[in-house]
């Protein structure tokens, strides 16, 4: 680190830049973030060359991996950052220098922040993206090429980002970037894996894919809503307090409980409300692909291990797999070593549907999310998935586990509506079914215990006699009773 200081006492005169500045905390103070309470959508930081950026922030990368291989003792996160500061400061002062020199005047002070932060942002961040993540009005943003940015904010309204590169190659080259320097969580990203799932640091999550669409595109869903309840979906208008009720109780009585919906339907958000009422003392296990739930940052439970799967890289062996591979089956057959009271698999896609199925079959109460157009559309996308795995999986073993296995199905929907002044997104539990094993084609049964009424909102259906027991668990049986349709009624 001698170095470092080096630097900073050389060129003090610009340690007064917030960059620069540590809190005693070891928090970076990041003054770009965007006023939460304004109505004005985000724009792009001004006084800055985003091709100046891009090439300090190369210049920068390449002196701190030399300082970092150089360092007998492994530099952790935070001393990395120091020096990394450092190096910005002297580049930034050359920069300068070179301006002057050149007879383009010296830089302003704002400019001089504005462009430390942004090649620091770039270094150790998201780059430019970075204004956007900070921004608390935005919960997704969407990006089809460099210039082409959609920003979805909290009350579902969307509205035009800023370009996020000055070119699709900058954005393709600052993703391998992004992709290739996590420690923990670093993915390859190129021509030859063209799709890119991580999480960031935040807990946010995000997609790419490149050189098999005409444009690299980029999603980074953000998880606004993490200390979220059922109470507090209710005051969202996203389901009534029977609703809330039942899916309490539910959860109470260790339901197998599977929420699907649409890309960006709230299913996470959900599944963080259902276990919100997971007592806790409860032993809880997650499982993801990328860690999405965050149960284990919360603090709200005292015990809760999370497994993430991990890609292989290299050639497949003989095995089909590729060195390092850790798939959620294992972390699943790890997990009951652990004594766990509840095991609980994120996001089924596909082939993660045996450890949900696993999970559900040790009667711990599991939830998992899938995608859906409508609940019973849920099952026959279940037994897709299962029957992935190949060709020993018939339809019928597929069906006949997921009849015994998954209790209920909560499906979400998302309305978007376009008004004149933008569009406007509306999220509501939509219907929840009841599933059971069936003697005939298709090998199960599904109930409609609340289905969509005319407004879109589930609304009570029929009851099958079986689940009349989760009054005991806090469900409200006589408003469900009270609201059910004439025919429906006992």
């Amino acid at each position: 680190m001698t170095e470092a200081y080096r630097f900073a006492n050389e060129y003090g005169d610009l340690t007064h830049l917030p960059i620069f500045s540590q809190t005693s905390n070891g928090v970076i103070p990041m003054p770009h973030g965007l006023d939460p309470t304004a109505t004005s959508p985000p724009a792009a930081t001004s006084d800055v060359d985003w091709a100046l950026v891009s090439a300090l922030r190369a210049q920068a990368s390449e002196q701190l991996s030399q300082a970092v291989q150089s360092d007998r003792a492994r530099l952790d996160k935070e001393a990395q950052q120091e020096l990394g500061r450092s190096i910005v400061l002297d580049l930034i002062e050359s920069a300068m220098a070179e301006a002057v020199d050149a007879g383009q005047g010296s830089w302003s002070p704002a400019k001089q922040q504005a462009t430390a932060q942004a090649v620091f942002d770039s270094l150790f961040r998201l780059g430019r993206l970075q204004p956007m993540v900070d921004d608390d009005r935005i919960e997704n943003i969407v990006i089809v090429g460099h210039d082409n940015v959609q920003l979805e904010l909290v009350d579902g309204t969307l509205v035009p980002g800023p370009p996020v590169a000055d070119s699709d190659q900058e954005l393709i080259d600052f993703l391998v970037f992004l992709a290739s320097r996590s420690e923990v969580n670093a993915r390859s990203f190129s021509e030859a894996q063209p799709s890119l799932h991580m999480r960031l640091d935040g807990g946010s999550r995000l997609a790419a894919v490149a050189w098999v669409t005409t444009r690299p595109s980029v999603v980074i869903r953000r998880h606004r809503l993490m200390r979220v309840t059922l109470d507090d979906l209710v005051a969202r208008d996203m389901m009534t307090p029977v609703v809330a009720s039942f899916l309490r109780a539910a959860v109470r009585a260790r339901c197998s409980i599977v929420v699907a919906g649409a890309q960006g339907a709230g299913k996470t958000t959900l599944v963080r409300a259902l276990c919100a009422e997971i007592d806790e003392l409860e032993a809880i296990g997650t499982f993801e692909t990328e860690y999405e739930l965050h149960l284990h940052e919360l603090g709200r439970h005292k015990v809760v291990i999370p497994w993430e799967a991990r890609p292989g890289s290299g050639e497949r062996g003989a095995d089909g797999r590729q060195s390092g591979e850790f798939t959620l089956d294992e972390a699943l057959v790890d997990s009951f070593r652990f004594n766990l009271s509840r095991q609980i698999v994120g996001e089924v896609r596909g082939k993660e549907i045996w450890a949900m199925i696993k999970a559900m079959e040790s009667g711990t109460g599991s939830i998992s999310t899938t995608h859906a157009a409508d609940a019973v559309a849920a099952v026959r996308k279940l037994v897709t998935c299962a029957m992935e795995a190949g060709p020993h999986v018939t339809q019928g073993l597929a069906t006949s586990k997921l009849a015994a296995t998954v209790d209920l199905i909560v499906q979400l929907s998302m309305e978007t509506k376009v008004a004149p002044g933008g569009a406007q997104r509306t999220r509501r539990v939509a219907e929840v079914i009841a599933l059971a094993p069936g003697e005939k084609e298709p090998g199960y049964a599904t109930t409609h215990v609340f289905r969509a009424d005319a407004s879109g909102i589930a609304a009570p259906d029929v009851l099958p006699d079986e689940y009349r027991r989760l009054a005991q668990h806090g469900f409200d049986l006589a408003a469900y009773l009270a609201s059910q349709p004439l025919g429906a009624r006992p």
